[in-house]
Order: structure tokens, then C-alpha cells, then sequence
């Protein structure tokens, strides 16, 4: 009976330890801050490689071959208007300006003496003194110099332009951007020789991956910086979104026109440009501290804080969640909360499902 006394005031102790416990449990609910998700709109910024070209940007070719004998050009080099580029051995076209030239004068000559003999054919047959057989051989002959003339003519222009077509000059105040060729090297009408970049307005052209294109447009902000030129951000406006990828590539390209005039760039500087996309979160998503989500092997998840009685008492209910990009402002979550929810922002690490917590504003 004793025995039975002491296991039966034992399990009393027991039973009223627990209660204290729970009582304590209760008493000391675990304190979070929630941040309350509003309508925002916040900014996703991407950085992209680009490489800068005037806007009037020049391909240089000669309009005859030959062999490049004069290059007093260099990469970068600026040049006024008039200044030489590049220059072709002449010889040859200089003789054959002069071997047409010769040809014209024999012409001319020939010309001159059917003309007459012409003239002297006329009167000969007002005379009776000649046929007209005679008469007109003598007028197809004075025809036929006459053209030979005309071509002899067109023959020597072409000569002196291709002679002139020697010297590679520029066209107007440039800078050279590349040069393509050698001294002593030979090349063809058409080759590209040099490429020369004119006035102070310049570009940037970049390839932009697909998930991209349908967010940019000339609206779009964008900053652009040079290695080249440090401290200084250059500010600039799409102007072209390629229809087509580059080939062999998920990338379309893109060109940024830089704003204003810059006399210090030049074609070919390495860029860094910054867009500023609009986030998920103004497209249905919401964006959260980096701390109010936490990834576990069954999923990725935050925790909505329900408010229930007393008041500053809530039951925080887990969420599973899908994330977007990381942006200036935190992390964006595109699938899994609302604007209005109570998102506990700090701790979510030491709370539960379904647990009691004591809730306060702020992230």
C-alpha cells in the first residue's frame, strides 16, 4: 500500500512539472519580425561585355590592285581631311596613262585626215569627179576615226582615274580604327585596307542572351563604362535589338548609342554595360531579404506569419516558394506569396510549422 502511495504522489509531481513546463512554453513564445509584402517595384541590374565603335564607322579599299608601297598610317592615328592612308605602286598605270595618252593623239590624227579627205571627196563628186561609192567609203572612214577618237578618249579618262585610284586618301577629319594590310603586300580592288571612324558619336555593340531580349527595349536604362577610361560613366539608349541569334549561339546582338559627343573614345575599347531591367516583382512576384528564405532538400521555403489571439500572437505557417533573380533590393520570389502577406524576415531557421510566435513589424 505504501508503495503504491509513493508511485501515485510521484506521478503528481510529474503531471504539475509538466504543466509549468507547457505554462513556461507558452509564456516564452519566440520572438520574429515579419515584413508586410507590398506592391513594389524594384530594379534587376545585369552587367554584359561590349566592345565600342563609332557611329560612322568607314571599310577602306582601293579600287585597283596592286602592290602597297606607302602606309604612314597607324591604329588610332587621327586624320584631317585629305590626309594619305595608304598608296600603291603607280607604275604600271602611270604608263598605261601614257601609252593612252599616245593612242588618243593617233587618233586624233587619223581623225583629222579622214575629215579632210572627206571634205575633198564631197567636192570631188559636186564635180562629177568622184562616185558615190567613192563619197561614202570616204564618210564611213571620217565616221569610223571619229569613234575611235571618242573611245581613244574614254580609254585615257580611265587610265588617269586608276592612276589616281593609287593613293588612298581620307575623305573627311577620321581617326583610323584598324589597318588590314602590310607594307609590300599585295591586294585586290575591294580589299579591306583600313577602317577609319568619323566624328565624335559613338556605340556599343554587344550580344544579349534570349531570356533578355523581351525585357529591353529604347526605354530601357543603361550605363556604360570603359576600362580605358576610368571614373567615368557614359550613359546611352538602345537602338537596335537584333530579329535573329548570332549565328551559332543563343545570344542576339544589341547596340547601345551613347549619349552626346566624345572626342577621348575611340572604336574597339573594351565596355562594361549595366541594364536595368524591370524585376519579376512588378510582374506578380514579390522580393524578400535574402534571410526571409531557407532552402531545405525537400524545397525552398518562407514563412507567413497568420496574426491570431492575443493580439501580437501569430501561428507561422511554412510556404513553399520559387525564386527569381537576385536584385539591388533582395531576393525575388515569383511564385508562393502575395502582397499582404506577413513574411517573417529573421530566424526562420530555429522555427517551425504551425509554431506560436511573437510578432513585431520590420525586416
Amino acid at each position: 500500500m505504501r508503495t503504491g502511495a509513493y508511485i501515485l504522489l510521484l506521478a503528481g509531481f510529474v503531471l504539475a512539472a509538466c504543466g509549468e513546463s507547457v505554462e513556461t512554453m507558452e509564456e516564452n513564445l519566440r520572438p520574429v519580425r515579419y515584413m508586410t509584402i507590398g506592391d513594389v517595384n524594384v530594379s534587376r541590374i545585369r552587367s554584359f561585355s561590349g566592345t565600342s565603335q563609332s557611329s560612322r564607322e568607314s571599310r577602306l579599299s582601293f579600287k585597283v590592285s596592286g602592290t602597297i608601297v606607302d602606309l604612314p598610317v597607324q591604329n588610332g592615328q587621327r586624320l584631317n581631311a585629305g590626309d594619305l592612308i595608304a598608296e600603291l605602286d603607280s607604275a604600271s598605270y602611270v604608263l598605261q596613262s601614257q601609252q593612252a595618252q599616245a593612242a588618243l593623239v593617233e587618233a586624233q590624227a587619223n581623225d583629222r585626215r579622214a575629215d579632210a579627205n572627206y571634205e575633198r571627196t564631197k567636192g570631188l563628186y559636186a564635180n562629177d569627179n568622184a562616185s558615190l561609192n567613192d563619197l561614202e567609203a570616204a564618210r564611213a572612214q571620217a565616221e569610223s576615226a571619229r569613234a575611235v577618237v571618242a573611245s581613244a578618249t574614254k580609254a585615257l579618262e580611265i587610265a588617269r582615274l586608276n592612276a589616281s585610284y593609287t593613293r588612298l586618301n581620307a575623305d573627311t577629319d577620321c581617326s583610323i580604327a584598324s589597318l588590314d594590310v602590310q607594307v609590300n603586300e599585295n591586294v585586290q580592288a575591294g580589299q579591306q585596307v583600313a577602317t577609319v571612324s568619323c566624328g565624335d558619336e559613338f556605340e556599343v555593340n554587344l550580344d544579349l542572351p534570349e531570356s533578355l531580349i523581351g525585357s529591353v527595349g529604347p526605354d530601357t536604362p543603361v550605363s556604360i563604362r570603359f576600362g580605358a577610361i576610368p571614373g567615368e560613366d557614359f550613359g546611352g539608349s538602345i537602338s537596335e535589338v537584333a530579329v535573329a541569334s548570332a549565328s551559332g549561339s543563343a545570344a542576339f546582338p544589341v547596340v547601345i548609342r551613347i549619349d552626346g559627343t566624345h572626342p577621348d573614345l575611340r572604336s574597339g575599347l573594351a565596355a562594361d554595360v549595366t541594364f536595368q531591367f524591370e524585376s519579376g516583382a512588378a510582374q506578380g512576384g514579390v522580393v524578400l531579404p535574402v534571410s526571409a528564405v531557407i532552402n531545405r532538400p525537400e524545397g525552398t521555403f518562407a514563412f507567413v506569419a497568420e496574426p491570431v489571439e492575443p493580439q501580437g500572437e501569430a501561428i507561422v505557417r511554412q510556404r513553399p516558394v520559387t525564386l527569381g533573380e537576385l536584385t539591388e533590393s533582395g531576393i525575388e520570389v515569383m511564385q508562393g506569396l502575395e502582397v499582404g502577406d506577413r513574411v517573417v524576415t529573421a530566424g526562420i531557421s530555429v522555427i517551425r510549422d504551425g509554431q506560436r510566435v511573437l510578432i513585431s513589424e520590420g525586416s
